[in-house]
This record gives C-alpha cells, sequence and structure tokens, in this order.
C-alpha cells in the first residue's frame, strides 16, 4: 500500500530547505541586490540619532546571513548611528542560531537587539492592545509572507509602523520564476501547506496597489540546478522533490501520473533551462521597497 501525500513537518521543511540552499544561488542572488541597491536605499533613510531596523522572520532558515548584512550596510551608511533592531520570530530554534550569530559578530557594538518569539500576527495583536505603535525606519520582510495568515493585513500593519521617509522591504519569488509556473498547474493537486499561500511578486504589487501605496519593484535572476531530481532514487533529488512540492516522499507517495507530469513540466521552458547538460529551474527573486 503506498502511504497518502502529506505537507512536510518544520524539521522536514528544515532539511529539504538546506538540499535547495546547496543547489541554488538564492544567497548570491540577495547579496547581489545588497550590492547593487541596498546602499542607496539605506542612504536615503532619514538621518536621525537613532535608526531603528526590525527584521521579521518567519519560519526562515537559522544559517541565512543577510539579516546581519542588511544591518552592516545600514551601518556604513550612517556611521557611529546607534541601531535599535527588533526580530520577530516564532520559531526557537531560528531565534537561538540567530542569537549566536550575534554573540559571534565583533562588529554590532552600536547594535541593541530586541526578541519577539512570536508569529508577526500575534506582534501585531500585542502591539494593538498595548496601544504602543512604535516607529521604524526600516522594516524587512524575506522570503516570509508564504506563512502569514493575512497577507494584505499584515503589510498594511508593517507599513503603519514606517516613520516618515521610511521604507518596507519585501522579498517574495517573482512571478518569472518556475515556482509561478508551477504553483499556477499544480497546486490543487498537492496537500495544503500550514498556511497555504502561493504567491509571487504580482500578488504583492496587487495588494500594493489596492492600498495606495508606493513601491519600486526589482527584479534579481536567480537559479536552482535541480538535474539530480531526474536520477532515479537519488537522496538529494528526493529532498529537492520535497522542497519543490512541499510533500514528504513526493516520488515514493505521489501518484504515478502525477509524478512524471510535475517532472515534465519542470523540464518545460517556464519553469527551467538547461546549461553545460544541467537542468537550472529558474528562482528569480522579486525585491519590492515599499515607501511610508
Amino acid at each position: 500500500v503506498i502511504p497518502s501525500m502529506r505537507s512536510l513537518t518544520a524539521e522536514e521543511y528544515v532539511e529539504a530547505f538546506k538540499s535547495f540552499l546547496d543547489h541554488s544561488t538564492e544567497h548570491q542572488c540577495m547579496d547581489e541586490f545588497n550590492k547593487e541597491e541596498m546602499p542607496n536605499i539605506m542612504a536615503g533613510l532619514i538621518r536621525c540619532h537613532r535608526i531603528t531596523h526590525r527584521n521579521i522572520q518567519v519560519g526562515k532558515d537559522p544559517q541565512n546571513h543577510q539579516d546581519l548584512k542588511m544591518i552592516r550596510i545600514l551601518q556604513a551608511a550612517h556611521p557611529g548611528v546607534l541601531i535599535d533592531n527588533e526580530i520577530v520570530e516564532p520559531n526557537p530554534q531560528h531565534v537561538a542560531a540567530y542569537k549566536e550569530l550575534v554573540n559571534q559578530a565583533p562588529d554590532l557594538q552600536n547594535v541593541s537587539f530586541i526578541w519577539h518569539q512570536m508569529t508577526s500576527s500575534k506582534y501585531e495583536q500585542q502591539v494593538k492592545e498595548k496601544g504602543t505603535h512604535k516607529k521604524f525606519d526600516f522594516i524587512h520582510m524575506i522570503q516570509m509572507l508564504y506563512r502569514v495568515e493575512d497577507i494584505p493585513n499584515t503589510i498594511k500593519f508593517f507599513h503603519s509602523c514606517l516613520d516618515h521617509h521610511g521604507k518596507l522591504l519585501i522579498i517574495i519569488l517573482s512571478d518569472s520564476s518556475g515556482w509561478a509556473s508551477l504553483w499556477k498547474k499544480y497546486r490543487h493537486c498537492l496537500p495544503s501547506t500550514d498556511s497555504g499561500h502561493y504567491i509571487t511578486s504580482n500578488g504583492i504589487t496587487e495588494i500594493l496597489k489596492r492600498l495606495g501605496i508606493e513601491y519600486r519593484a526589482y527584479e534579481f535572476p536567480s537559479g536552482w540546478d535541480i538535474t539530480e531530481c531526474f536520477i532515479e532514487g537519488h537522496p538529494v533529488g528526493s529532498l529537492m522533490m520535497d522542497f519543490l512540492t512541499g510533500t514528504k516522499n513526493f516520488l515514493g507517495t505521489a501518484p504515478p501520473g502525477l509524478r512524471q507530469q510535475l517532472q515534465e513540466a519542470l523540464c518545460q521552458p517556464e519553469c527551467s533551462s538547461k546549461k553545460d547538460g544541467r537542468i537550472i529551474f529558474s528562482n528569480n527573486l522579486s525585491m519590492i521597497v515599499v515607501e511610508s
């Protein structure tokens, strides 16, 4: 009897996500954006005695150093300025890993950290109950809106937290990515995730337009070598398929017809390209900079 398909647990997701990071240029893509655009974005923030940077992390990889990289860009743009950095993250392991990174960084003397181990919706609820609406110069949400219950209200709330001249950065998968094509055709065949949001950049910009909020969108190319997905019995390929579908042991539990359809779809030009005999899945990212 073939076991039924089910979505990944939090631990299984982390393992599958690691296989994705090991074979993709996701972090290099973010580094490119940091190098090309972030210094100007940070320099444009209002000069004041204290700049507050909030990092929102929901279900992210604990090894991701992008958050500290952005703090360092902020430090370079505003030397000597004190930075109050607040983190909203529900996963205790991710909070512990981030604290460890901070402890190992000798260049963060002018940075204070406040940790909120909770979801963004719980944080919003807490802020509204206390009636203490802090204002921030820079807020960023990196690859986290997929796991938020109410995306329009989450964006609206954090936009309301921006100070004059403040900016909100949203990093999300682009509509030019293979994910957009895959989700459009096959998400109804896959087990629902813990939140069930398959959203790409167009979905976010449509929300911003409806809210009447100004933004600028940047697109950066990123690729993911998924060649092993097509090698029968390959352990890394199996993990990659789990990450692509959000399904535990997709190759072992999916109906044969769905498995074949999905593998064929992954090879189509709207999902992937071929380079030196390898199959490179499009993982393009959109960086959306929202004005206060």
